[in-house]
Parts: structure tokens; sequence; C-alpha cells
């Protein structure tokens, strides 16, 4: 099995279409997805993010790291919520991608987790993580 990455971006019209969708009604629908997910046994985890608005960007571009309030560039380039699925191949997580209840004009980038186990498992700061993952029970 492999974690794949579903990372959910907005349109302006998506995000319009979105605001004028009654709450209740955006929770049942995802709700009964994320549903599927968890039977499936491939939902690690999901989670929305708040508006762009209330954010703040780090910018690496010059010698030092500048902080400014949010949101960063334009909306076709924020995304607004994530899953990590764990499934046995991209084609399977491309599958559940595409039954995500998204507004039109929302796409959704898929994009591979590597695990822990590939990267020198003789570094010291991967042993160290490995260490950290498996006293959390992540691993």
């Amino acid at each position: 099995m492999a974690k794949y990455m579903l990372i959910l971006r907005g349109t302006d019209e998506s995000m319009a279409k979105m605001m004028d969708t009654p709450f209740e009604e955006m929770l049942e629908t995802m709700g009964r997805f994320n549903d599927e997910l968890i039977k499936a046994g491939v939902l690690v985890a999901a989670e929305g993010l708040d508006d762009p608005g209330q954010g703040v960007v780090v910018d690496f571009s010059g010698e030092t790291p500048v902080v400014t309030d949010g949101p960063y560039g334009e909306t076709k380039e924020l995304f607004g919520g994530f899953y990590i699925l764990d499934v046995a191949t991209k084609e399977e997580a491309v599958e559940w991608a595409k039954r995500i209840p998204a507004m039109t004009g929302s796409k959704c980038e898929i994009r591979r987790v590597p695990a822990i186990d590939e990267f020198p498992q003789d570094n010291e700061w991967v042993v160290r993580e490995k260490a950290w993952r498996e006293r959390t029970g992540q691993l």
C-alpha cells in the first residue's frame, strides 16, 4: 500500500458556489463520501482549511523570511483541504479522487507521499524520525 495526498483546489467560481451551499448540505455530502473512504479502509486523514484570508505567508525569496497576512497568490493557487489515502496504486487514488463531491471548477491534485523507509536508513535524522514515529504509533 502507498499513501497519496489528494489536494483540493478551488476557483473563484467554485468558492462562490460553495458559499451559496447550505453548510448542513455540504456536511451531509462530504460526510457520506468520507464514510465511504472509512468503510473501504483507505482514509488516513482528511481536513478542510480555514479561510485563506485568516492565514499568513512566510516568504523565503529574500535573505530573511518575510511574514505577510494571507492569502498568497490567486485563488487557483490556493488549496482548501486535503485527503491522505492509503491505497494500492496511483490509479486507485485517482478513482477515489474522481468521486470527491467537489464544486464545478474545482481541481484535485494527487501526489504520492513517500514512506520513511524510502529514505537512507543509516541517516541520523531518518533514524530519529523513525523512532519518533514508532513512539507515537505512526509506524
